[in-house]
C-alpha cells in the first residue's frame, strides 16, 4: 500500500488478476464521445411475470453465434438496468437502486453481434437511453481472452462491462465507497439477468477477468475508471 493510497484503492489494486508476462489485449483506440446510436423505446408496461422470471433463471454459457441480437432487446435490456424511471431531466431514478443515488457505474458493451448495429465497443448514453459507439470493429476474441480465455464471450450477442468511476461516491461515503460500488454492480447484474431471461435470451455473469486488460479494452485507466464486473447475453443453442 503506498502512502498516498486509500484502503479502498489498495484493495481493489490488490485483488486484480493480471496475465503472466503481460497483457495480451493491446488498447483499442477509442474515439469520445463516440458516434451516437438511436435505439427503440423500451416497453415499460406489462411483459413477462417476474416470478416465472425467478423461478427460470439459470446461467447459460452456450450462445449460437449465428443468431444475432436485435436493437430493441438491447434497449430493453439497457433500461432495466440503468434505464430512467422518474424524469428524463432526472438521472438519480434509475431502474437499479445505487447508495446515495449517485450510481458511480457506467455501462460499456462489447458489440459481438447485434442486428443493424456495427459490431465494436460502445457506451450506454444514460440520458438519451442510446449507444455511444466509441470504437468500430470486431473484439470477440480480445474479450473472451480477457475473461479468462471463457468463449462465452465470443459467441454471445454482447458483453456487458460495468465500469467504476470511485470519484462520485467516495466523497460521501470515503473507502466505504467501495463496498457500495460492488453491491450497485450486483443488482446490475441481477436485472440484466432476470430481463434476459424474460426476453427469451441467456445471460451469465463473469467476475474471473483480467482487470488490465478489459479496461484496455474499453479505455478506461483502471484507477480513475475501472472496471468491476461483467455479464455476456444472447441466444443460446
Amino acid at each position: 500500500m503506498s502512502p498516498n493510497e486509500s484502503l479502498g484503492d489498495a484493495y481493489h489494486r490488490a485483488t486484480k488478476y493480471a496475465r503472466p508476462g503481460g497483457s495480451a489485449v493491446q488498447p483499442v483506440a477509442i474515439a469520445r464521445p463516440g458516434r451516437h446510436i438511436d435505439l427503440p423505446p423500451p416497453v415499460t408496461e406489462n411483459g413477462a411475470g417476474l416470478w416465472q422470471a425467478i423461478r427460470t433463471r439459470r446461467s447459460l454459457r452456450d450462445f449460437d453465434p449465428s443468431r444475432p441480437m436485435t436493437p430493441a432487446e438491447l434497449s430493453q435490456l439497457f433500461w432495466a438496468t440503468q434505464g430512467l424511471t422518474f424524469h428524463p431531466s432526472d438521472d438519480r431514478f434509475r431502474a437499479s437502486p445505487s447508495a446515495g443515488a449517485l450510481h458511480p457505474l457506467d455501462t460499456y458493451l462489447v458489440i459481438n453481434r447485434v442486428s443493424g448495429i456495427p459490431s465494436g465497443i460502445a457506451q450506454y448514453d444514460v440520458r438519451a437511453a442510446g449507444l455511444n459507439l466509441l470504437a468500430e470493429g470486431d473484439f470477440s476474441q480480445e474479450v473472451a481472452a480477457a475473461a479468462l480465455e471463457q468463449e462465452m464471450a465470443a459467441d454471445c450477442g454482447v458483453v456487458f462491462i460495468w465500469v467504476a468511476v470511485p470519484a462520485r461516491c467516495k466523497p460521501k461515503y470515503r473507502d466505504r465507497g467501495h463496498r457500495y460500488i460492488y453491491l450497485d454492480a450486483g443488482y446490475l447484474g441481477a436485472q440484466l439477468h432476470l430481463a434476459a431471461v424474460a426476453l427469451g435470451l441467456g445471460c451469465c455473469a463473469i467476475g474471473a477477468f483480467l482487470d488490465d486488460e478489459v479496461n484496455a479494452l474499453v479505455g478506461v485507466d483502471g484507477e480513475t475508471e475501472t472496471a468491476v464486473y461483467l455479464s455476456v447475453v444472447g441466444h443460446v443453442r
